[in-house]
């Protein structure tokens, strides 16, 4: 499965930079993470849970960002395997680009799934991985973008709590 997208973030691409290598952004941008340790220099593992159709499975896998040209790509390769419901792996290459104030997020995605989950079909598998890209993407946006005020004082969740300390490194006090 091969997909592409981008968006627009209303960030520099130094702050884009920054989130897209930090592993509490990921955590929480993630799709079912419930667990992610790690470094960008060592790679990371991560417990991420998923149900793909009626599979419902809990994926244990590593994930290693290469390619590193700082400030501007990298690309993210991972393999997770979900016991006997089957195994995922694939990269996606992001690239940075400044854009009228903001910042041009591009992603090219490759995903192969084996065993239960294969079985599935490929409409299915296709529909589920765009879903969860689109979902991580946008959660990120939202992350690195920053909560509206109001959001803030009325939500203190994880990904809001995330948000407001990811961002507060940036601000000047």
């Amino acid at each position: 499965m091969e997909l592409a997208d981008s968006r627009v973030i209303n960030a520099s691409p130094d702050i884009v930079w920054a989130a897209l290598l930090d592993p509490e952004v990921l955590k929480a941008c993630i799709p079912g993470c419930q667990e992610m340790e790690g470094s960008v220099e060592d790679g990371f593992t991560a417990v991420v849970v998923q149900k793909i159709g009626p599979v419902k499975a809990t994926f244990k896998g590593n994930v290693q960002l290469t390619d590193i040209v700082e400030g501007q790509s990298c690309k993210i390769v991972g393999e997770g395997k979900g016991g006997p419901a089957g195994f995922a792996k694939g990269g996606a290459v992001v690239t940075l680009a400044p854009d009228d104030g903001g910042t041009l997020l591009t992603y090219d995605v490759d995903a192969k799934m084996g065993g239960k989950i294969a079985q599935l079909g490929s409409r299915i598998i296709d529909g589920v991985a765009r879903k969860l890209a689109d979902e991580f993407f946008q959660k990120f946006q939202n992350v690195v973008e920053g909560p509206e005020e109001d959001e803030v004082a009325a939500d203190a969740s994880e990904e809001t709590v995330v948000k407001k300390g990811f961002l507060s490194r940036f601000r000047k006090s």
